[in-house]
């Protein structure tokens, strides 16, 4: 089974950016040889779109900004092409991004969180520690050539976010998603978060779901070019890879299959008799559904897609604590407690 190693980056914008690029480097080299996403997504090279979006990084965004540079300069690829890479689910509504969550609303708010990607980086992703100078310290699944934040992160600050692929197809040549996925690691609670999306000039769109240490909401929050939506979850919820609020429900998008099938067989799942079929690792292990499982292996995965980590995080007043699995049916990879790893469990995982 390919295996996450646990990875710590630090120092500048840049400087983190450059080393989380030379983790990824020998992975994206042998990607962009053979990759048809990276072929569709470079194309867009000197596009009005590519020039609009990345002066409003530039503008906006200064230190994500320097982060990507230090990110292509670790990657040893050009600047453009890395940053329409991380562009990508902005330019392209069929890029192999996925995931599933559950969520679940109480005193002890709980997001459990299947990360499906493209089957190409398994074995090649990692659980990365950051201490970025001059802004928050969180902990973040990656992939090799992206920028944290856009798939699940916890802050030393207080903040959960798991985030889900929507596929939309109003694109306005806005701030990249995974561009605002990054810069909301940054906010100090919910309100912070919800200023920042509701205030910036949107791209593409993501469903994200949001939790503080130190407030009892937990938030879905979808949103687009279009709109921004956020609800309030009481009691469980299940989110697949398309819109489901009012808002934006009904505004241009691709429904997948695969996207579908997860979300209403997730749906039957939680609201079932059975308790420990509705435990949420039990969900997002499930393949009842032979055709569009919920856990996702199948290399020829209809919407080319494999799970690639499950994160299952439990946030409380006083700490957040969650464990990041390879299987969600099988023993957690990593402990972790707010934005760093419990001793044993970093020690293991340099050592491994």
């Amino acid at each position: 089974m390919p295996r996450l190693i646990y990875l710590e980056a630090g120092g500048s914008p840049f400087e983190t950016g450059r080393a989380l690029g030379r983790f990824g480097a020998a992975a994206m080299h042998g990607y962009t040889q053979r990759s048809p996403a990276w072929a569709t997504v470079v194309h867009h090279r000197g596009t009005a779109m590519s020039k609009a979006m990345a002066a409003q990084v530039q503008t906006g965004f200064p230190r994500v900004w320097d982060e990507l540079q230090g990110l292509a300069a670790g990657l040893e690829l050009p600047f453009e092409d890395v940053f329409l890479w991380n562009c990508r689910g902005d330019l392209w509504a069929m890029a192999p991004d996925g995931c599933t969550t559950v969520q679940e609303a109480g005193t002890l708010r709980r997001i459990t969180h299947n990360e499906d990607g493209d089957p190409a980086f398994a074995g090649h992703c990692a659980i990365a520690a950051c201490a970025v100078e001059g802004g928050a310290s969180f902990a973040s699944f990656v992939y090799p050539g992206s920028l944290p934040g856009h798939t699940f992160a916890v802050t030393e600050g207080g903040l959960a976010v798991t985030v889900n692929n929507l596929r939309c197809l109003g694109v306005r040549p806005g701030v990249p998603r995974m561009v605002l996925a990054r810069a909301l690691l940054e906010a100090a609670n919910l309100e912070q978060a919800l200023a920042l999306l509701r205030s910036t000039e949107r791209a593409g769109g993501f469903h994200l779901t949001l939790a503080h240490r130190d407030e009892p909401r937990l938030l879905s929050v979808e949103f687009s070019s279009e709109a921004c939506s956020a609800v309030e979850i009481t009691g469980r919820a299940l989110h697949a890879n398309h819109a489901l609020h009012a808002t934006l429900r009904d505004l241009p998008q691709i429904v997948t299959g695969s996207s579908q099938h997860r979300q209403h067989r997730g749906n039957a799942l939680l609201a079932g008799g059975d308790s420990n079929a509705a435990d949420p690792l039990r969900v997002l292990a499930d393949h009842g559904d032979a055709a569009f499982p919920i856990l996702r292996a199948d290399p020829a995965d209809s919407d080319g897609e494999n799970t690639m980590a499950t994160a299952d995080i439990r946030i409380g007043a006083s700490r957040i604590e969650w464990q990041v699995y390879e299987h969600p049916a099988q023993p957690p990879r990593f402990h972790m407690i707010d934005g760093h790893a419990s001793t044993e469990k970093s020690q293991r995982a340099h050592s491994a």
